[in-house]
């Protein structure tokens, strides 16, 4: 079975992934001190260079450093990484994932987000109807 793009990454590439969508782009002094317990700044530079390599990144020269940016956009990024979630831990149910959610005493839902969902349930009903 062929690996998703995410699942290719080490640690260290998904965490500079992340710092990257989170603060939308970065020089890797930005992106290293955003990292807890960062290697140096060599590996940094190494990580992001095989990040973009691997297609995971673009860069940009702004005066003598470079500016990285994702280039899988972050509503690209989230599917993929949901989809590997559902897969590893729920054994691909998405009901597995909507009920640990609920049942979840750390992750308590408000009553607006139970709403949300419920009004969620009921529109997938109706669309599934039409089909």
């Amino acid at each position: 079975m062929k690996k998703k793009p995410f699942e290719r990454l080490s640690r260290r590439e998904r965490q500079i992934m992340d710092i990257l969508y989170r603060e939308e782009e970065g020089s890797v002094s930005k992106v290293r001190g955003a990292m807890s317990d960062p290697p140096s700044y060599s590996a940094v530079r190494a990580l992001m260079g095989v990040l973009v390599d691997k297609g995971f990144l673009t860069y940009r020269r702004r005066g003598r450093a470079y500016v990285y940016r994702p280039t899988i956009s972050p509503e690209k990024a989230r599917e993929s990484a949901l989809k590997h979630l559902v897969n590893t831990f729920f054994n691909g149910s998405a009901a597995g994932v909507v009920a640990s959610l609920v049942n979840s005493e750390d992750l308590s839902l408000s009553d607006e987000e139970l709403a949300r969902l419920e009004k969620l349930v009921e529109k997938s009903r109706k669309e599934r109807g039409k089909k």
